[in-house]
């Protein structure tokens, strides 16, 4: 016996012996853990999104620009859900708080029930964390190795004596890989219930909860997990419920909640690095009330076909930009497009800088008259025969009515006075970029906008004449310094143009005196509308700000009875009405060289008034010049008129018309009376070469035009 119990001694020392000898072996050759300081696992954090902030540093905008994975920026530990961390430590680590890293009695049971053949894991969350941050000790394919389990271990120890109980479940939480490709429980929140992680009840706490083990599993299999997790934790949750809820979180998981979306085309242009942060000078309340004023407006629009629609608000002084919409509308066909950027045609919201040129160069003042009758101008293309809004003239009218009233004839006129070359180089210095041809190209047209331009040039060429004349860029980082301004506009001549924008009761002549043009503060602002209703346009500038709205149809499309006064304006009004709140705005103090003068007109033509005139060209009555000789309108001279075999000659008729009409006057038409021209008259034409006189009572000619008809009666 006694030499069986030597033998028996003997082999359980060897085999004590190999233990150890194996044991220290594995153990000396474990993977040596380099743990990293908290603080840096927080700083090298990134998250997936880059992130545009407003001038106070509020989140205004993020983009996704890392697709590798959705991270969401790193949450400290007091801003989660307290049943959310208390339903991950019921899942995950009951005992987390009292043991060192390693819960012996967790393995223990875990040992037994996997001799039993029951799989369970026992790695608690301290020793989670350490495969999270070593690669080299996280799970793959077939599970973990024993050298990989002891190493998990002695890190885990190392972990718990550098870092506190706060700290590793801070890492954890914001670490921790779930379902496809979210990363972190902030991630995983907004994914399965579109809530932060801050705001999780004990339902949506236990089910996020439930998912860690198994990611893929099903609806059925996570909703009896998380009952498990919610009678651990003590929640009142109904478990009957869970598997509904389950289902809708998981049928949401790839279908992330839009984020905070509030710049997207500029913040395509400034964010390139996950998580980047770039500040701006945007202000977030006031982009949020440009982005709900264009809403409403659009949807008042709907019926008449009108999708788009963007804006710009700016500081005067300083130019930082403080709203950018580029595109809203819910029935945008393309909401990618820049509509700040994009060029359109200007309509009339060039003619300020035209009449502020006439006027610094002393062609014109303020009270001079300008003709508003039919006009016929032959240019390079054929005729151009210029036409108000309205299909209607005024007659003679100041410079002040024609340019407040938005009058397209006075405008062609002044035009003719200033030179097509002077006034192109006026608008590109200005910063218009978009003119690219000479001024013989656009030719009469470019008086009434037919350059297309762009909403960013529009805002700061007014914001010039806001300043005086002088031109500085529009900036929108925060930091960057104001650039330095330039003098494009004679500061006499911007303040005019600024006082006749701003008048009132000269605008009534085109829309009335109520309208979204008038304001309770003051300000000067200008509509445009271009050809075919394709776009129109609302500029304006108050003391502080200036701001510009555009509607219309990016696809080009006209829309149906849409002009600047009833499509951009009601926007543009409401925008300024929120920046002036609790603002005040004053008019402009007259600068040197700006004399006021009372007025009056020899005929009466326009009411006594005060105007402002550059000094040297004031006066106190305006003589009205002789009244225009009447011409032919209609036909115009040289057309070429083609009769249409569709249609019964009967009801085929050319209008014979003059203006302006007076008693006396009669057509000859080839040498023969066809009636007076005191009103318009109806012709029935035919074929051939014709010539078509306007005499006056005593048979002298007035005016004479041929025109040719071509076709057969």
């Amino acid at each position: 016996m006694s030499g069986q119990s030597s033998s028996i001694k003997f082999w359980g020392a060897g085999i004590a012996l190999l233990v150890f000898v194996t044991g220290g072996t594995v153990f000396w050759s474990l993977p040596q853990s380099v743990i990293p300081a908290f603080h840096s696992v927080q700083a090298e954090w990134m998250p997936s999104d880059a992130y545009l902030l407003d001038r106070n540093g509020e989140v205004i905008h993020e983009q996704r620009v890392d697709f590798s994975a959705r991270r969401k920026p790193w949450m400290p530990l007091s801003t989660f859900s307290p049943a959310l961390v208390k339903a991950i430590l019921a899942a995950e680590d009951r005992r987390f708080h009292e043991h060192g890293g390693v819960d012996w009695r967790a393995m223990a049971a875990a040992a037994w029930e996997t001799l039993g053949g029951r799989k369970r894991g026992a790695s608690t969350i301290t020793m989670q964390l350490t495969a999270l941050l070593d690669l080299r000790l996280a799970r793959y394919g077939g599970g973990r190795s024993i050298r990989q389990k002891l190493g998990q271990i002695t890190a885990a120890w190392t972990l718990e004596r550098r870092w506190n109980k706060d700290e590793i479940l801070e890492a954890y939480l914001n670490q921790l890989r779930f379902r496809g490709e979210l990363e972190g429980v902030p991630a995983t929140a907004l994914g399965l219930f579109g809530k932060e992680a801050s705001g999780l009840d004990e339902t949506e706490a236990v089910l996020l909860a439930a998912v860690l083990p198994s990611p893929n599993a099903g609806a059925t299999r996570i909703a009896r997990r998380a009952c498990g997790i919610a009678r651990a934790a003590a929640f009142t949750v109904d478990c009957g419920e869970l598997e509904r809820r389950a289902e809708m979180a998981l049928a949401r998981v790839h279908r992330p909640p839009p984020t905070v979306t509030l710049v997207p085309h500029l913040a395509r242009r400034l964010l390139k690095k996950h998580g980047e942060k770039v500040r701006t000078t945007l202000s977030a309340p006031v982009q949020r009330r440009v982005i709900e004023a264009l809403e409403q407006q659009l949807r008042g629009l709907k019926a008449r076909n009108v999708r788009d629609g963007a804006a710009l608000a700016v500081d005067n002084r300083s130019g930082e930009v403080l709203a950018y919409v580029g595109s809203v509308g819910p029935a945008s066909r393309a909401p990618q497009v820049d509509g700040v950027r994009a060029r359109r045609q200007a309509g009339s919201t060039l003619k300020p800088f035209l009449y502020a040129l006439a006027l610094e160069r002393r062609y014109l003042t303020a009270a001079s008259i300008l003709d508003d009758s039919p006009l016929n101008l032959e240019t390079r293309t054929g005729l151009y025969v210029p036409q108000n809004y309205d299909r209607n003239f005024k007659g003679r009218v100041s410079v002040r009515t024609a340019l407040a009233a938005s009058l397209n004839i006075p405008a062609i006129r002044t035009l003719i006075l200033v030179g097509l070359e002077p006034f192109h180089e006026r608008l590109w210095n200005l910063g218009y970029r978009g003119l690219t041809q000479d001024g013989e190209y656009y030719g009469y047209s470019l008086a009434l906008g037919s350059a297309e331009v762009s909403l960013w040039e529009q805002v700061n060429a007014f914001r010039t004449l806001a300043n005086g004349g002088l031109l500085s860029p529009l900036h929108w980082l925060a930091g960057d310094a104001p650039a330095e301004s330039r003098p494009i506009i004679d500061p006499r001549a911007a303040y005019i143009v600024g006082s006749i924008l701003s008048d009132r009761s000269s605008r009534a002549l085109g829309f009335g005196l109520d309208n979204p043009l008038t304001t309770r503060y003051w300000s000067a602002v200008k509509t445009g509308t271009s050809k075919n209703m394709r776009d129109n346009w609302c500029i304006g500038f108050s003391e502080r700000y200036t701001v510009g709205v555009w509607v219309g149809n990016f696809e080009g499309d006209a829309m149906h009875e849409v002009s600047g006064v009833t499509g951009a304006a009601p926007a543009w009004l409401e925008i300024m009405n929120g920046l002036h709140a609790d603002l005040p705005s004053r008019p402009p103090a007259p600068p040197e060289g700006v004399v006021g003068r009372r007025i009056r007109y020899a005929d009466a033509l326009e009411p006594e008034r005060q105007e402002w005139f550059v000094a040297g060209t004031e006066i106190a009555e305006v003589m009205a010049p002789e009244a225009p000789t009447p011409r032919i309108e209609t036909p115009a001279d040289g057309m070429i008129i083609a009769l249409d075999p569709d249609i019964p000659a009967r009801n085929q008729k050319i209008i014979l018309r003059a203006r302006p009409a007076r008693s006396g006057i009669s057509f000859l038409l080839d040498g023969k009376s066809v009636g007076y021209a005191e009103t318009p008259m109806k012709w029935p034409p035919e074929p051939g070469d014709h010539v078509l006189k306007l005499t006056d009572d005593r048979g002298r000619t007035l005016d004479s035009v041929k025109f040719q008809v071509r076709g057969m009666r």
